[in-house]
């Protein structure tokens, strides 16, 4: 069958996606800022980038609103756009639509492997995107519950795995404070061993001297950068990605599974979005407080982190259910359209914009050596400008153009011929499903 290689039709877009997944692309940078910028401050604000005032206050604030949740959203949209994008090529291209999916998701891997290897993002997500779609296939016929159910078993498993190490952590910890207790002039080999390998991970991240060799490798040199950042990108690529395989997965399937339910598409009542909200505030909140306040109270010692991470996972499934819920009932409102549009726009984009944030990173952080220098506070003035870019461009460009500069280089390799890009002198802006009256 011969592939055919169509623009994007307003038929074929819904604006709920677009809108949530746009969302979720900004939260993803609220919260990979860090990371990009501070490197192993990601977690804690005391290895560098400062841990007392403002720095402190923000990197609370964060956290407790947003650690772990924009993933997960991201995740939840592109399972329902795996729902969406089998059933329209099934449609349209039959058979040979199963050779398109596979391709564009083998495709999405080597996106991946570009963003981390030359844009130089330790934390790709595109790389196990493209992986864990592959396995998703076998599930898309399902029903929602179904989904809903897998979705969730697989969650758990990615918890049980994250429980083990957490167990592991404390009993090596109570081994520790045992050895600590024995004279030091009767510790066995073993003891004194134990207590090393305590002391060496006790603070829960490099210590000043590695940091300070880490500032002069990365700051100013793109090659430095990619040797220091190299192991790390393998391991993330390699062990992290059996590691978080679960998680990612559970994600994208419940994501299918709201897209069947019709929760993404605003097929349900308002007061579902309402509960979503409430029950998904009233336990994440708390929960993430106490896990924030738990860690500061304890020093940020890696004791504390493996001590909150036992309510981590049921925290951030909770917070995600709250914001997906205000995000449909902000839909269902019908308010703010400009910002409703603008911010699908982002969204069907992105892709570009995902990488684009990456190139920001590699520019500011590597080339022109901020890496370490700004405080954690002044990373959001960044992350402000991006999205200040990106909410006024995203609109403007798809008044021009059928898909962003990545888009459609995806799509080419994909199809293997070039669909059309420049749209027709008068063609206006791409449309998307009209929203369901609230």
């Amino acid at each position: 069958m011969t592939e055919t290689v169509l623009a994007p039709t307003a038929a074929r877009r819904i604006e709920s996606l677009d809108f949530v997944r746009g969302c979720a692309l900004f939260g993803i940078l609220l919260m990979n800022i860090v990371g990009m910028g501070l490197g192993p401050a990601y977690d804690n604000p005391t290895i560098q980038g400062g841990a007392t005032g403002i720095n402190l206050t923000t990197w609370y604030v964060v956290n407790v609103g947003f650690e772990g949740t924009q993933r997960a959203l991201f995740s939840m949209l592109f399972g329902a756009g795996v729902i969406l994008l089998t059933e329209r090529l099934e449609k349209t291209q039959g058979a040979a639509g199963y050779d398109i999916f596979f391709r564009r998701n083998l495709w999405l891997i080597a996106f991946g492997l570009v963003n981390a290897w030359v844009l130089l993002w330790v934390g790709d997500i595109l790389y196990y995107y493209g992986i864990t779609a592959l396995f998703l296939f076998a599930f898309r016929k399902l029903s929602g519950k179904a989904l809903l159910a897998f979705g969730l078993a697989s969650f758990v498993i990615g918890s049980a795995w994250s429980g083990i190490e957490t167990a592991h952590a404390l009993e090596k910890h109570s081994k520790y404070e045992q050895a600590a207790k024995v004279p030091e002039a009767s510790r066995t080999p073993a003891q004194k061993e134990t207590i090393a390998e305590w002391k060496k991970e006790e603070r829960a991240g490099p210590p000043p001297v590695v940091i300070k060799e880490m500032k002069a490798s990365i700051a100013g040199s793109y090659w430095g950068a990619l040797k220091t950042y190299a192991p790390r990108i393998a391991e993330f690529q390699s062990w992290s990605l059996y590691r978080y395989f679960f998680d990612i997965f559970g994600m994208m399937m419940m994501g299918m599974a709201l897209f069947r339910l019709g929760v993404l598409t605003l097929d349900v009542p308002g007061k579902v979005y309402a509960a979503m909200a409430a029950g998904g505030y009233a336990i994440g909140v708390p929960l993430n407080m106490y896990e924030a306040n738990w860690i500061m109270d304890h020093g940020f010692t890696s004791l504390a982190y493996h001590q909150a991470n036992i309510t981590y996972d049921f925290s951030r499934l909770a917070m995600t259910a709250g914001h997906l819920g205000v995000l449909m009932l902000f839909l269902k409102s019908g308010v703010f359209g400009w910002l409703r549009r603008s911010m699908a726009a982002v969204g069907q984009l992105a892709l570009t914009n995902y990488l684009t944030h990456s190139l920001v990173a590699l520019t500011v952080f590597v080339l022109l050596g901020y890496w370490g220098v700004l405080q954690r506070h002044q990373l959001y003035f960044i992350v402000l400008a991006v999205w200040t870019f990106q909410i006024l461009a995203s609109p403007v460009w798809l008044r021009h153009f059928h898909f962003g500069p990545a888009e459609w280089v995806w799509r080419t390799l994909t199809y293997g011929k070039a669909p059309p890009f420049r749209r027709a002198a008068g063609g206006g802006p791409i449309g998307a499903a009209p929203l369901p009256a609230a």
